[in-house]
C-alpha cells in the first residue's frame, strides 16, 4: 500500500485528489494539508511514501523541506499552469515528479506509483518543453537587480537596496534586456520567470 500526503491549497482540487487516490486499491491518503507550514509536520507524523504538492503552495520550498526532514518521502509536484522553467527548477531539486492538473487521473496515479518506486514521473510534454528551455544567461547580480525590479522598484530603489549607483543599475537592466531579448524590464521579468530563472 502506497501512502500519500496531499498538500494542496484549493479545497475543491484537494477533494478531487482524495477521490482519485481513494479509487485505487494500492493507494491510500494518510494526510492532507492546505498550507505549506503544515506539510512537513504532517509528513513527519504520518510517514507517507509520496507527497503530492501543489506548486502554488509554494511547492518548491516544501519539496526541499521534505527532502531534508522526511527523506523517505518522494515528491510529485502538481501545477495548474506549469512553465518549462518551473519544471526545470523542480527537477533540478529534490522532486521526482512533475505533472499538470490537466493529466488524466490514471496518469497521475501511475506517476505516484513511479515516485514511490524512486523513479521520475514527468508529463511527456512538460519534459520536452523543459529540455528546450534556454539556460540562464544572467549573472547573479543581474538576477538580484531583476528580482527587486520584479517588485516594481525604480532604479534608485534598486540601487539603494543593492548598494550600487543608479548608473550601474541601469547598465545591469540594459544588459538584462539584451540577454533576454526583452522589450522592457517588465518583459524581462516575465521571460525570466517563465524560464525559471527568478
Amino acid at each position: 500500500m502506497i501512502q500519500i500526503l496531499i498538500a494542496e491549497h484549493l479545497p475543491l482540487v484537494r477533494c478531487g485528489l482524495l477521490a482519485t487516490f481513494g479509487a485505487e486499491p494500492d493507494l491510500r491518503v494518510v494526510a492532507e494539508v492546505g498550507c505549506a507550514e503544515e506539510a512537513v509536520p504532517a509528513a513527519l507524523s504520518s510517514g507517507p511514501d509520496v507527497a503530492v504538492v501543489d506548486l502554488d503552495l509554494p511547492g518548491l520550498p516544501v519539496a526541499a523541506q521534505l527532502a531534508e526532514q522526511a527523506p523517505s518521502c518522494g515528491v510529485l509536484i502538481l501545477s495548474a499552469s506549469p512553465n518549462p522553467g518551473q519544471v526545470r527548477a523542480a527537477l533540478a531539486g529534490p522532486a521526482l515528479g512533475f505533472m499538470s492538473l490537466c493529466v488524466p487521473p490514471e496518469r497521475l496515479t501511475e506517476g505516484v506509483r513511479q515516485v514511490a518506486a524512486g523513479r521520475r514521473a514527468i508529463e511527456a510534454k512538460l519534459a520536452a518543453a523543459a529540455l528546450q528551455c534556454a539556460t540562464n544567461p544572467l549573472t547573479r547580480r543581474e538576477l538580484d537587480v531583476l528580482r527587486i525590479a520584479a517588485g516594481g522598484a525604480r532604479s534608485r530603489e534598486i540601487a539603494d537596496q543593492l548598494f550600487l549607483s543608479v548608473g550601474t543599475v541601469r547598465n545591469h537592466l540594459s544588459r538584462i534586456m539584451c540577454k533576454t531579448g526583452a522589450r522592457n524590464r517588465l518583459d524581462a521579468v516575465r521571460i525570466a520567470s517563465d524560464s525559471g530563472w527568478l
